[in-house]
């Protein structure tokens, strides 16, 4: 009985994308400066701003759904806040 010790690869899709020149430029620029292919740097770039997207999108579907409650600040809590901030 034999075991594979490398790990499956996950599933993957190809896509197609038309980049501007100059985005292309400094993708192959930053992958030759890291010794990574175009596909790694793009993959890791994608990843970075799809979490950060989606940081953001669940921070304003939480708050639409505290406003849907009704749960909204006191017109302290707001005087606090733009007091901290100098507004």
């Amino acid at each position: 009985m034999s075991t594979n010790t490398t790990p499956t690869a996950a599933p993957t899709r190809t896509i197609n994308v038309r980049l501007p020149l100059e985005i292309y430029d400094q993708l192959e620029e930053l992958a030759r400066a890291t010794a990574r292919t175009k596909t790694f740097v793009t993959l890791e770039a994608l990843t970075s701003y799809l979490a950060s997207q989606r940081w953001q999108v669940q921070d304003i579907e939480a708050g639409l759904a505290e406003a849907d409650r009704g749960e909204f600040a006191t017109e302290a809590e707001v005087a606090a806040v733009f007091a901290r901030y100098g507004a």
